[in-house]
């Protein structure tokens, strides 16, 4: 029997903040969204993507003559090293490996369902002792859900607790298939205006709040999150706009309240690794009063919440 594998960027253990306890957090390359605020750009495509540190680069060619794809090259007669983005990188590592100044990484591997599980076991007894477990993220999960589904399947059958970090971005089949075998879902709601998501992620909502009404209308266990950036979602006209969308469900049990995630700028140093533009321009980062201000229209709808600090 052909294994499923699936294609991962990172594997982070003994997180505290996507979901409760210890986790391990895996996640999975690939997303249907294009988030201004994304802290994880290479998460993005499915491709293997070169990450390149100029500045940490002493432009030696090391790397050129290895890579057999061609995808380093120097230029101004030999004395700068580029990344070719325009050919695919085949995840050898030569490069790598050949660099002198470790300037060079590829996001990017492929893994078999019983590869993650076994990194995922090492740490049960931190499970165990803290009501931890697995946490899959992204990239979008659902966007590789068959691979997921697999993986919360098997750590299920291990007594292992599984979330999800999601967008909701899936049809709704995809979304009733992931309730069987997840424990939690950890959503984002980043705005409920369709055209204004559209506008901040590259698609539009509509799927996503229908996929979110189902969960918790059909008693899974769901945590909201609100990345918030001053300026683009955080006005009292949206607030209001999730206060009463979520206040019909405060009362169940499998509701567990609203997490705000303010704007933070890690992950913005990974952009230029990739040679991509960061998109947002300006500094949209919330003072602490904007943050209560959040806190307490959304208390006003009945909801628990709670600030998550990076």
């Amino acid at each position: 029997m052909i294994e499923r594998k699936a294609r991962v960027f990172n594997i982070q253990k003994y997180n505290m903040y996507d979901g409760p306890g210890i986790r391990t957090l895996v996640f999975f390359k690939g997303c249907p969204l294009r988030c201004q605020w994304c802290s994880n750009p290479e998460s993005q495509t499915r491709r293997y993507e070169v990450m390149f540190k100029k500045d940490v680069c002493v432009n030696c060619g090391a790397c050129v003559p290895v890579c057999p794809v061609g995808i380093h090259g120097m230029v101004n007669a030999g004395a700068c090293h580029v990344v070719d983005r325009t050919k695919d990188c085949i995840n050898c590592g030569k490069c790598v490996h050949a660099c002198p100044e470790a300037a060079l990484a590829i996001a990017g591997e492929q893994k078999g369902i019983s590869e993650l599980l076994e990194v995922v076991e090492q740490d049960w007894l931190f499970y165990e002792n803290s009501g931890g477990g697995l946490t899959v993220g992204g990239g979008e999960p659902l966007a590789q859900h068959e691979a997921v589904a697999n993986l919360l399947l098997a750590c299920r059958h291990k007594g292992i607790h599984t979330a999800m970090e999601t967008s909701g971005y899936a049809k709704l089949d995809v979304v009733r298939d992931m309730a069987d075998v997840c424990d939690l879902f950890l959503f984002d709601i980043k705005h409920m205006d369709a055209n204004k998501h559209h506008e901040l992620t590259g698609v539009r909502n509509e799927g996503i709040l229908t996929n979110l009404q189902w969960l918790l209308e059909n008693g899974c266990n769901v945590n909201i999150r609100m990345p918030l950036l001053k300026g683009y979602n955080d006005d009292d006209a949206e607030i209001h706009a999730v206060g009463r969308f979520l206040t019909g469900h405060a009362h169940r049990k499998n509701f567990k309240g609203v997490d705000l995630l303010p704007y933070h700028k890690m992950g913005v140093s990974k952009y230029a690794q990739i040679d991509v533009e960061y998109p947002i321009k300006d500094n949209p980062v919330l003072d602490d009063s904007d943050l209560q201000r959040i806190e307490n229209i959304l208390k006003g709808y009945g909801l628990a919440v709670k600030v998550i600090k990076h």
